[in-house]
């Protein structure tokens, strides 16, 4: 397919342009097959470059022969176009909808991008987990590297390579998937060094309603234990939720089978329920009524800082029976694939200073997030605008991202990165010229070729000249556990994303540079106190040297 035939006219004149905190510009409107570009040829404008894959939506509205294109985007900000000529108007919007489309992921901007910096560090190696095993074997040689879905036939949503405890064999493992849903049998997460206890993650075990068990998993999760231990199997759905997919062929570990593991039910919620929360939130936050009762109760009638609550509050339970009882974890719900993520990233943050790094948080997003087989391509499909029918949209990243800044703004010192990286992420999630996040695990990945064929995110994040704009200025080392607080009053709404296109960031952006140049002049006063004391301490020497006789 070419994509001159999905543009019915590649440009448009005298094409006038509304967009947040800008100006309205007119300029020359022009359709490519992966950009919407507005150019108005002043020398003090710039030029709009808009993704079609960042459009949700587009709205359509005619007045006589001119009309108005509303462009929703996925990153949350609305545009208009007015265009004169109804011919022109509605040929646009068609090739709009048409381009922001398409069905197939091969024709998406990654696979058309080539890099206009020097690229030094090739992102798709950045995080492998035979480095990341690496320097888990420098700690214990309880586990091993175990290659069994090498190709990828024992369970399609894992990586070809995953940690497990080194006592059980590949074929126990092949055993074990056929009882958890998905084949996601439970593999290693983390390993808190303080104390040896891990996290472990997996889809749930298909008991059924005839209880059915297998001695494979039941090894498999008891060789996490330490003698005389007991552990905890954190399910990321209500009780009620884990009965009812027990007689839908699912189910949950039994008390019988596993008597040393203790189960809690922590209900999150999941897919539409998600989006929904997200689609009434971005409602809200686009409301201009002023009205200060209609705002708190439609950010209410969203239940997203409700989903947030509960998301930290699980984390911070799976990260307590690590740090303070000394035991280890599984973590799961159904698939996997969504809270069971949410969950294990959240509690390496709270736990793992290491995560807390810039690198370490792009390891972390590799690991338990791309490599871990969360369903990018469908969950991030669409935004909040979207009028099409939801399938498996669901903001479950965004939500994950809410919960770290949240953390970051409790602890403003413990992060080496800032809120405009989170930012970054949620943006590249959804619409990117990279192909990190395109696919919905690695099989789909190793298919598309994209390590052959695209370019990694973090290829351009860890540049030099990018990687300064994502430094924290207020970062100092911490490496203690971090423990937020999840009371209601503790959380807020992410102004950063959901009201960044509503109100000007214009004087926080100036407060941020006022706050970095007080933090340089700070540096350079403390390297002048050194060395006036460097020189205090030499002349007292030389002083004492002179009076001895």
């Amino acid at each position: 397919m070419e994509f001159a035939e999905l543009i019915k006219t590649p440009r448009v004149d005298n094409v006038l342009l509304h967009r947040p905190f800008h100006p309205a510009v007119g300029g020359t409107l022009c359709l490519t097959g992966h950009h919407l570009i507005l150019s108005s040829r002043q020398d003090n404008m710039e030029e709009l470059w808009l993704l079609h894959s960042n459009i949700d939506c587009i709205d359509r509205r005619f007045v006589g022969t001119a009309g108005t294109i509303t462009i929703k985007c996925k990153d949350l900000r609305i545009i208009q176009l007015e265009i004169t000529g109804m011919d022109e108007c509605l040929n646009i919007a068609s090739s709009i909808e048409a381009l922001s489309t398409l069905d197939s992921i091969t024709l998406m901007y990654p696979f058309f991008y080539r890099p206009m910096f020097e690229v030094t560090e090739d992102g798709w190696n950045s995080y492998l987990p035979e480095q990341e095993f690496e320097l888990l074997s420098s700690e214990t040689d309880e586990w091993r590297l175990s290659h069994v879905n090498q190709d990828f036939l024992v369970c399609p949503s894992y990586p070809s390579v995953v940690v497990v405890p080194k006592s059980i064999d590949d074929e126990s493992l092949r055993k074990v998937s056929q009882f958890r849903q998905g084949g996601r049998f439970p593999v290693l997460s983390y390993f808190h060094r303080k104390n040896g206890m891990v996290i472990m993650r997996s889809s749930q075990p298909l008991t059924g309603t005839n209880g059915r068990r297998c001695k494979e998993d039941e090894k498999l999760i008891n060789a996490t234990l330490r003698p005389g231990k007991r552990g905890y199997i954190i399910d990321t759905r209500s009780l009620n939720a884990a009965q009812q997919a027990r007689a839908r062929g699912g189910g949950f570990e039994q008390e019988a089978y596993y008597p040393q593991w203790r189960r809690i039910h922590k209900s999150i919620e999941r897919y539409n329920i998600l989006q929904e929360s997200l689609i009434k939130l971005v409602e809200a936050s686009n409301d201009q009524s002023n009205n200060m009762d209609r705002w708190l109760s439609k950010l209410e009638a969203s239940n997203w800082l409700t989903h947030i609550k509960e998301i930290l509050t699980t984390a911070c339970l799976a990260a307590q029976c690590i740090d303070r009882e000394g035991a280890s974890v599984l973590v799961h719900g159904s698939e996997g694939m969504d809270s069971t993520l949410q969950v294990t990233s959240l509690a390496q943050i709270i736990l793992d200073p290491k995560c807390r790094t810039l690198r370490g948080f792009e390891s972390l997003v590799e690991r338990e997030w791309l490599q871990a087989g969360h369903p990018f391509q469908q969950r991030c499909a669409q935004s909040a605008y979207s009028n099409s029918k939801q399938k498996w949209e669901a903001p479950t990243f965004l939500l994950f991202l809410d919960c770290v800044w949240q953390i970051l703004r409790q602890f403003p010192c413990s992060f080496q990165f800032n809120e405009r990286f989170l930012i970054t992420l949620f943006e590249h999630a959804y619409a990117s010229q990279f192909g990190t996040f395109l696919g919905n695990n690695a099989l789909e990945r190793a298919k598309l070729k994209l390590q052959q064929k695209t370019m990694s995110l973090w290829s351009w994040v860890n540049q030099p000249t990018e990687l300064n704009k994502f430094l924290n200025p207020l970062f100092e080392a911490n490496g203690l556990v971090i423990w937020p607080s999840v009371a209601p009053q503790s959380l807020q709404l992410w102004e950063g994303v959901f009201l960044r296109w509503n109100r000007s960031s214009k004087y926080l952006e100036d407060a941020y540079e006022e706050m970095i140049h007080i933090i340089e002049y700070n540096k350079e006063l403390q390297v002048k106190v050194n060395a006036l004391r460097r020189q205090l301490a030499e002349l007292e020497t030389e002083d004492g040297a002179l009076e001895t006789p």
